[in-house]
């Protein structure tokens, strides 16, 4: 990783260390990007070679702490999570990019209030504009960022969000495939799932 591809990607990598897991062995990665005055941090997680000439599976996976930390049952987060660990595990190769964007960029404690809302009868997106926010506040660049910063140019994306496979081919990141990455929905998940397939164009095939 040398510094002129630190400086032609905007990113810096600020940490590297071996990272052992019940998934298997990764190296993990902390990077960060100024952006507006603001510095946007990402954590990496690298399985074997990634730059081989087959595109490596990639998951751009953004916090939530009530999910990935808590276990809650209101999204499917941590499923995702698992999911995607899984399947990079099976193949031996792969990235996962977890990016601090909770509750769809509106932070943990807005997500909070945003969950006060839901329970009044609120689905997700009537929530975060409630709250004076849009219905989805992330942007990507900074993954993609990182896998140039690694070299990569093509991708097999795990996601089931076509804003994320619009998103990395605008930064000049091919997805040569989408690897759904599908929860089965359970009773408290099913509005949730419904609402990211209706009003956010989620490619949800089984639900």
């Amino acid at each position: 990783m040398n510094s002129a591809r630190q400086s032609s990607s905007s990113i810096r990598k600020v940490a590297e260390a071996n990272f052992p897991t019940r998934f298997g062995r990764f190296r993990i990665f902390g990077f960060e990007r100024g952006s507006n005055g603001k510095t946007e941090e990402a954590v990496v997680l690298v399985m074997g070679d990634v730059t081989s000439q087959d595109p490596p599976l990639v998951r751009i996976h953004s916090q939530c702490l009530t999910g990935d930390v808590f276990h809650s049952l209101r999204c499917d987060c941590r499923a995702q999570l698992e999911i995607a660990l899984n399947l990079i595990s099976e193949e031996g190769r792969g990235i996962l990019i977890y990016e601090h964007q909770e509750g769809r960029g509106i932070g943990l404690l807005n997500k909070l209030r945003a969950y006060e809302l839901q329970d009044a009868g609120a689905d997700t997106i009537e929530a975060n504009e409630r709250l004076g926010f849009e219905a989805d506040l992330r942007n990507y660049e900074l993954p993609a960022g990182i896998l140039k910063f690694f070299g990569i140019s093509s991708v097999r994306l795990l996601s089931n969000n076509p804003d994320k496979i619009q998103a990395l081919e605008r930064e000049g990141i091919r997805v040569a495939e989408r690897v759904p990455c599908e929860v089965a929905p359970l009773d408290s998940t099913q509005a949730y799932l419904r609402t990211k397939k209706e009003k956010l164009g989620h490619l949800l095939e089984g639900f």
